[in-house]
């Protein structure tokens, strides 16, 4: 856990020296949960966001994007469900003052137990060697059977008071675990309450005409609504879908971690709409196909894992979440829905307006199910930041902090450095940085000795230092590093482009789904 903590540290401390993430108006302090992406941090975050429109909606002949407005008609979240039960179960730590979501407490005190079970493995493998068999060790070892047990039974009642909204089952829940507060370890808990998180605002000339509307809290209800006009202007055939990337706001009391839950935060979302009765194995094609394109980034399978919904939606016949395994254990990163008829048919009801879709196969119409996929691109571009962020041991004794993010997102593919400020070598780097800037974002750095730019475009992620030295203006070649290797090349200055497109082509990346 110590480990933990020390490498999120790391992560938040890197972020802002190297230019990705600064806290929000932080010469007046900050805004708690509120973050401003630097320079470094909008290019990873657009790289990320057209990483996945590429994959979601460019290769799917039948998905297509919009861009819905972040202010909606105000029954839209009346229909949706979100005006009466948008809502998170709070609980207070009278000797902390600090507030938690009670779900959050339970769910984490769970993945305690299920990680002294994923010790008692690792402990096992290593006293038996190649003798161990892990589903034999997991079937019979009293610990890991009583712990378990242990989680079945906290999965059961969790389940049933978020099901009953038993606020009060929730504290009992709580004490009955023995949870502490992480901040002042007592026991010491306020009664649970619920919170709705929809930030509401005001539409209006004056005070006494204006309407009540809110901040989106999540971009999928702007898809729901434009449905039948996407539909019909886009002769869209079922199964379609229809994408979206956008802000969503949620008052989130309890922000914690960084950018993984924030108040302001940006989702990438898909719905897919489906002929009723097929949506349970669309819902299994999307799994699969989402864990793909998280795979193709390189990142280690180990890190990903599948987690059912113990308690769904009333809404929802099958639910899962991909977790990524952060810096502070596994999390959700992406869920994957299967929404039935609920968000279309809610709109119909409330608007009076037919949202159905007429089948020439069958002759007849219907209102379609929805399977959706959903991502948080803060939390997408926590993983890949916290994923890559590296200290290595050199062969000659000293450290390296590298970000090996894969090249493929990467906010500089390039660096031109020139080896000395002079004897025309500027001239050189500028020139082919003038000729790369067409295909690739390239940055120019030319103070300092050049071993320690290198380690500078290091710890910024850039993939490739190109140097040019006096044997440039004689043989037209310059010197290419790699950013994971150190390997250093000589190459034909009209190479570079064909080396560096070799691997930050994002077709070579999504090919590996």
């Amino acid at each position: 856990m110590a480990k933990q903590e020390d490498q999120f540290k790391k992560v938040l401390s890197h972020a802002k020296e190297y230019g990705y993430v600064f806290q929000s108006s932080e010469i007046y302090d900050g805004l708690s949960a509120v973050y401003d992406y630097a320079q470094n941090g909008v290019e990873l975050k657009k790289n990320i966001r057209d990483y996945w429109w590429k994959a979601m909606v460019q290769m799917h002949e039948n998905i297509v994007g919009i861009d819905a407005a972040i202010l909606m008609h105000p029954t839209t979240w009346k229909a949706s469900g979100h005006v009466d039960a948008f809502n998170d179960p709070l609980i207070d730590n009278k000797d902390s003052k600090k507030r938690y979501r009670a779900d959050v407490l339970v769910e984490d005190f769970r993945e305690k137990i299920n990680e002294k079970i994923n010790k008692d493995i690792t402990k096992a493998k290593k006293r038996f060697g190649d003798a161990f068999n892990e589903e034999e060790f997991i079937s019979t070892n009293p610990n890991v059977l009583r712990r378990q047990k242990q989680m079945d039974e906290i999965t059961v009642e969790l389940t049933r008071v978020q099901e009953e909204n038993d606020l009060e089952g929730f504290r009992n829940l709580i004490l009955d675990l023995g949870i502490v507060c992480p901040v002042s370890g007592s026991k010491n808990w306020t009664e649970v309450k619920q919170f709705n998180l929809m930030f509401g605002t005001q539409i209006g000339a004056s005070a006494e005409n204006s309407t009540q509307v809110y901040l989106r809290p999540e971009t999928a209800q702007g898809i729901f609504v434009n449905f039948l006009n996407v539909q019909k202007t886009g002769r869209m055939k079922i199964p379609f879908g229809i994408a979206q990337t956008g802000k969503a706001f949620r008052n989130e009391i309890v922000a914690r971690q960084f950018i993984f839950r924030m108040r302001e935060f940006e989702q990438m979302e898909m719905q897919f709409f489906v002929k009723p009765g097929t949506q349970k194995e669309w819902y299994e094609a999307w799994k699969q196909t989402r864990l793909k394109w998280h795979l193709s980034l390189g990142m280690g399978a180990e890190n990903y894992r599948f987690h059912d919904h113990d308690k769904l939606a009333h809404y929802a016949d099958a639910a899962a979440d991909i977790e990524f395994n952060f810096p502070f254990g596994f999390k959700e990163l992406e869920g994957i829905h299967s929404r039935t008829d609920f968000d279309l048919s809610q709109h119909e009801e409330y608007s009076g307006k037919k949202l159905q879709y007429f089948d020439h196969t069958e002759n007849k119409s219907y209102v379609p199910y929805v399977v959706e996929t959903s991502i948080g691109l803060d939390r997408m571009f926590l993983a890949v930041f916290s994923k890559s962020l590296v200290e290595e041991e050199l062969e000659n004794g000293t450290t390296r902090t590298v970000l090996k993010l894969p090249a493929v997102l990467a906010p500089y593919k390039a660096a031109i450095l020139p080896l000395v400020k002079k004897d025309g070598l500027p001239e050189v780097a500028r020139k082919i940085m003038d000729e790369l800037k067409w295909d690739f974002n390239v940055f120019y750095d030319e103070k300092d000795a050049v071993g320690k730019r290198y380690r500078r475009q290091d710890a910024a992620g850039t993939p490739f230092c190109i140097t040019v030295d006096h044997d440039s203006l004689e043989d037209d070649s310059v010197t290419i590093r790699h950013r994971d290797t150190m390997e250093q090349k000589r190459v034909k200055i009209s190479d570079l482009k064909a080396i560096i497109k070799a691997e930050v082509d994002v077709k070579k990346w999504l090919q590996k789904m």
